[in-house]
C-alpha cells in the first residue's frame, strides 16, 4: 500500500494502519518536499516519483490511501494515483465505533480513533472523520469531506461534497450543508447552508 503524503495527516493514517496490523509493504509518497528523507521514522520508504509509485504497485499491490488534508488536493491525488493504476482503499481505526447496520463507507475514507458512526449512515469516498467526532443516525456525508475533531453531525443532516466541518461544530438534525462549504470551529448550524460559503458562530451565520 502507498500512503500519498509523508507529513501531517499521513502520520495519522499510519497510526490507523499500525493499529489494524496493515503495515506490510507499506510506503509513502512525496515528490514535492525538497529535503524529504528516504524513509519515514527510519522504517517506511518514501517514494519520490510516479515511476517509483508504479513500480511499487506492480511489485506489491496497487492499493493507496490519501494522507493529505484539503478536499481539493485530495481529489487531485485521487485522480492522479487512479491514473497510475492505483485502487483507493479506506482505513478505519479499530478504536473507532462504527454501527453494525446500514453503514456505507466510501473508498479512501479515513475513520480515526474515537470517532463514532451510528447506524444508517453513508460516508462518501476519500472523506476524513477525525478523532472524537460523532455522526448519528441517518446522516449522509459526501465525497472529499473533512469532519474535524469533536464535530457532531446530528440525525438526518447532509454534508455536501468538498465541505469541511470545523472542530467541535454541531450540525442540527435535518440541516443540509451544500457543496464546498466551510463550517467554522465551534459553530452551531441550525439552518441549511448553500454551496460555496463560509459560516461561523452560534448560531452559524454566513460571512463569505
Amino acid at each position: 500500500m502507498i500512503i500519498v503524503g509523508a507529513k501531517g495527516f499521513a502520520k495519522e493514517v499510519l497510526e490507523i494502519l499500525h493499529q489494524n496490523g496493515q503495515l506490510e509493504n507499506l510506503a509513502f509518497y512525496d515528490d514535492v518536499t525538497l529535503d524529504c528523507p528516504n524513509f519515514l521514522f527510519n522504517t517506511f520508504p518514501i517514494l519520490k516519483s510516479e515511476q517509483k509509485a508504479v513500480h511499487h504497485f506492480e511489485k506489491f499491490d496497487n492499493t493507496f490511501i490519501i494522507g493529505l488534508g484539503g478536499s481539493i488536493l485530495r481529489k487531485k491525488m485521487y485522480d492522479r494515483f487512479t491514473r497510475l493504476g492505483g485502487t483507493m482503499i479506506s482505513a478505519v481505526s479499530k478504536f473507532s465505533d462504527v454501527g453494525s447496520y446500514d453503514v456505507a463507507i466510501g473508498s479512501g475514507s479515513a475513520i480515526l480513533s474515537g470517532a463514532i458512526v451510528s447506524n444508517s449512515v453513508t460516508i462518501g469516498k476519500a472523506t476524513i472523520v477525525y478523532y472524537n467526532s460523532i455522526i448519528t443516525h441517518d446522516v449522509t456525508v459526501g465525497d472529499f469531506v473533512e469532519i474535524s475533531p469533536g464535530a457532531k453531525l446530528l440525525g438526518r443532516c447532509t454534508i455536501g461534497d468538498f465541505s469541511t466541518v470545523g472542530t467541535n461544530a454541531v450540525i442540527f438534525p435535518d440541516v443540509k450543508i451544500g457543496t464546498n462549504v466551510i463550517v467554522g470551529a465551534g459553530a452551531v448550524v441550525n439552518k441549511d447552508l448553500p454551496d460555496n460559503c463560509v459560516a461561523v458562530g452560534v448560531p452559524a451565520k454566513i460571512i463569505n
